[in-house]
């Protein structure tokens, strides 16, 4: 019976290590040995001798290729899905990072607590008070977008004039050189104010000419463009989109052929003869700033059937420069997308005649464009997107928090209802996700990395959050935001969402391919290593990496079985406190990811590839897990205040809930159901065990954000609040506090009105009644008239004379006739 017990002991220690077969051969013969000279229990020969041939082909590397890992490299070719060019480059773009761990199974919690904290420069800061803060100011939301369409000539000067065209730009080319931190925090603030300018800002710093130029121009294109870029003499825009291509990009059909041609330099009138050049044609949709661009970034796919670069015909995408004046390029038409003002529009060209050194990197980067746009991206979509969604959050919850204490029914602050107080907790919580998975991709990208799975993630879950957090906040306000006008804050935003969900690889897309189908290969440890030596033929690599996988899976399988059965209690934390049981549940909930992502690979094999539901749901898992441990990060690096437990609880256990969900979810639709038995089983031998957030814990959440705190303070940190009481936003705050100050007053004048104690009627003559009879002095009346006029600044919205204005009654007759 011991023996039995050590041997369970040994098997379980050595599976939960992910011990190496030497391990477990010295392991096993150490048992054996100790069964028959310890226990007296004799084992027969034939045990040794089925030990020992078992350990001879599992630990001498050419006989177990022979018997083993050959064959199966033999099946593992035949059944590996083939990959297009342009899934390689996506797959090999960018690196792994943080989201490795998490599909390792053993997140080392001491290394994310170590990466350093993400922190603006003194300059960086200085820009952000100044500039950026004057910006704001000079930003009419409800003029830009209603009236002109279009940024005012004044502020089109000022983000030229002070270099917010490039702050990705280095110095040496005039730029400022911020960190990707700072030229997020800078979109945030200014998305806080208005979308229009925070898009034509966030554009050229994101993926773009200048971006391209720095990692792949050649130096010529540098030394001319970056310098005009930085100081907005040029206005650049980057043309991929086709009305044929949008998620499947690399399927352009905009092409080049190679030839030669004649064409004069639209900038210094000089003429060329005979050069070697691309003869292009595109149209494309959807290029932000291409109404008004200067210069014009362009991909398309190259062709060269003369030979005349080499023996490739098919060169593949390439990206080129072309001045916007340049003889033939059309643009100057617009979008309007979804009630926003920035420049959006097509631009299109036949048979243009470019020369090859206006290929982006000159000629050697001829048929690089894929590759060069995809690592751009990873970093772009890591910035952009994300930070409108947190400036999203910030706003919404600023200012429904603030409404939602100053609006009142029934004699109470709408807040303080749980319906809303139930929305209020997502607006709230959703923000503090969003801004800790940024700040922490962020790190990676200050730190060289290039995370291209993370960005995936934020891309996603950051959008789908502002979607969210703008309709709770649209239904907090109620018929606030409902009419549009200066006073409306947040419809424009909510109008804008699909903006957002669709571009920069449209949601569904990025939920259902992108997440998991970069993850599985990028992250997962063993999984590119086997495909890299399948296509590689190298047999002695896919040895190493098909024991080390069987090893890992081993791992798991024994690992989610302990961590399920003990829900995880004594599993290490690096933390103690109110975070400790998180730690240790996203240990539970990595090791189980990891184990249903070989479970699926293993039994779907190349199908998982268009099994995209199940594979949308691994990406869920894996995102959560990164969601949940960005705020148990934020929350680290804050310093861990007790203010704070509230929202950061909310945010990790709806993370790990919706972890759960999406494991659960994946296993009802399994295939394999017999597998998928057994895998529920050892993943949840309790069943679905992990809850959302309580609703306690909800409304402690809301109540933090409708009064002045540090809580809130955190959560609006970075965000523009105009000073004035005549700003919309800015009276909030004004209105807040006034309502704060005199509630005492207020209930004690609804006390004696209920006493009996008024002749008046009304509101403000009982006010005034109060005064004159001494019930309440001077400058209590003079503090509720303030919070009273205040709050129903707050409460109104705008109103316009019935006849249409010009612009308007165009519109009309256009829809009529």
């Amino acid at each position: 019976m011991i023996a039995a017990i050590l041997l369970i002991v040994l098997l379980g220690a050595l599976a939960y290590l992910a011990a190496p077969v030497l391990a477990w051969t010295v392991g096993i013969a150490a048992w054996l040995a100790a069964l028959q000279f310890v226990f007296h229990c004799p084992v027969p020969v034939a045990a040794w001798v089925v030990f020992a041939v078992v350990a001879a082909v599992l630990n001498i590397v050419p006989l177990r290729r022979a018997v083993f890992t050959g064959p199966v490299f033999g099946v593992f070719k035949k059944i590996t899905p083939a990959m297009s060019q342009t899934e390689q480059e996506a797959i090999n773009a960018g690196t792994v990072w943080w989201d490795r761990d998490l599909f390792s199974g053993k997140p080392d919690y001491n290394r994310l607590l170590s990466f350093p904290d993400p922190k603006l420069t003194p300059e960086e800061q200085a820009f952000i008070d100044g500039p950026t803060e004057q910006l704001c100011g000079m930003i009419d939301d409800w003029k830009i977008t209603h009236e002109l369409k279009d940024l005012p000539p004044e502020v089109w000067q000022f983000i030229k004039d002070h270099g917010f065209l490039g702050m990705i730009v280095k110095k040496k080319y005039g730029g400022l050189e911020f960190s990707n931190y700072a030229h997020a925090k800078v979109v945030t603030k200014i998305a806080t104010r208005g979308g229009t300018a925070a898009v034509t800002v966030m554009v050229p710093n994101s993926l773009g000419p200048g971006e391209l130029l720095q990692h792949y121009g050649t130096e010529a294109q540098k030394d001319y463009y970056l310098p005009r870029l930085a100081k907005g003499v040029e206005v650049p825009c980057f043309a991929l989109t086709s009305p044929y291509a949008g998620s499947d990009a690399g399927a352009i059909p905009d092409y080049g052929v190679v030839c030669r041609g004649s064409y004069t330099h639209p900038r210094t009138g000089e003429r060329f003869e005979n050069v070697l050049g691309v003869r292009v044609s595109w149209e494309k949709r959807w290029i932000t700033l291409a109404p008004v661009a200067t210069i014009l970034g362009l991909a398309f796919k190259m062709y060269d059937p003369e030979h005349l670069l080499g023996d490739k015909e098919d060169i593949g995408i390439t990206c080129a420069l072309v001045p916007t004046e340049h003889e033939g390029v059309e643009i100057g038409r617009r979008h309007f997308p979804g009630g926003s003002a920035f420049m959006n529009g097509p631009t299109w060209g036949k048979d243009i005649f470019i020369p090859l050194d206006w290929i982006i990197g000159g000629r050697e980067y001829a048929g690089q464009g894929w590759r060069m746009l995809v690592e751009c991206l990873s970093v772009g979509r890591c910035i952009s997107l994300p930070a409108m969604s947190v400036a999203c959050g910030k706003l919404t919850t600023y200012t429904t928090g603030a409404f939602a204490r100053i609006r009142d029914q029934f004699g109470l602050p709408i807040g303080k209802f749980e319906g809303v107080d139930e929305a209020m907790a997502r607006i709230g919580g959703f923000t503090y996700q969003m801004e800790a998975s940024q700040d922490l991709a962020l790190t990676a990208l200050d730190n060289g990395e290039k995370p291209s799975v993370l960005s995936a993630i934020l891309k996603y879950h950051n959008t789908e959050r502002m979607r969210k957090t703008l309709n709770d906040a649209m239904d907090v306000h109620g018929g606030k935001t409902v009419v549009l006008g200066p006073r409306n804050y947040l419809a424009r935003g909510y109008q804008a969402v699909p903006i957002g969900i669709t571009v920069e690889g449209a949601n569904i897309l990025t939920r259902s391919m992108i997440i998991y189908g970069q993850g599985a290969i990028r992250c997962h440890p063993f999984v590119l290593r086997e495909m890299k030596s399948a296509m590689a033929n190298d047999g002695a690599e896919f040895d190493k990496a098909i024991t080390g996988h069987i090893n890992f899976v081993i791992s798991n399988f024994v690992r989610s079985l302990w961590l399920g059965l003990t829900c995880a209690r004594f599993a290490s934390s690096p933390k103690g406190g109110a975070t400790a049981a998180y730690y240790k549940r996203v240990t539970r909930l990595s090791s189980a990811f990891a184990l249903l992502s070989d479970m699926a690979m293993f039994s779907l094999g190349g199908s998982l590839k268009f099994r995209e539901k199940l594979s949308a749901r691994l990406g869920d898992m894996l995102s959560g897990l990164y969601i949940a441990t960005a705020s148990l990060k934020r929350f680290e690096r804050e310093g861990a205040p007790k203010e704070d437990i509230a929202v950061m609880s909310w945010a990790v256990e709806n993370a790990l809930y919706d972890v759960q969900v999406a494991m659960d979810g994946f296993l009802a639709n399994l295939p394999s159901r017999g597998l998928a038995w057994v895998l529920r089983r050892v993943i949840f031998p309790w069943g679905l065990t992990l809850k959302p957030a309580s609703d306690r814990v909800g409304t402690k959440v809301a109540r933090a954000m409708m009064e002045p705190g540090s809580t809130r303070d955190r959560l609006t940190h970075g965000m523009y609040v105009p000073k004035s009481e005549a700003d919309p936003v800015g009276v909030l705050e004004h209105a807040l506090h006034a309502i704060l100050a005199t509630e005492p007053v207020e209930q004690k004048l609804r006390k004696l009105t209920r006493d009996g104690k008024f002749k008046a009627i009304t509101a403000r003559e009982r006010l005034a009644e109060a005064l004159q009879t001494g019930l309440i002095n001077q400058e209590e009346f003079d503090a509720v008239t303030r919070a009273r006029k205040l709050k129903r600044d707050v409460i109104m919205v705008d109103d316009f004379d019935k006849k249409l204005d010009q612009h308007d009654e165009q519109l009309l007759q256009r829809l009529i006739f």
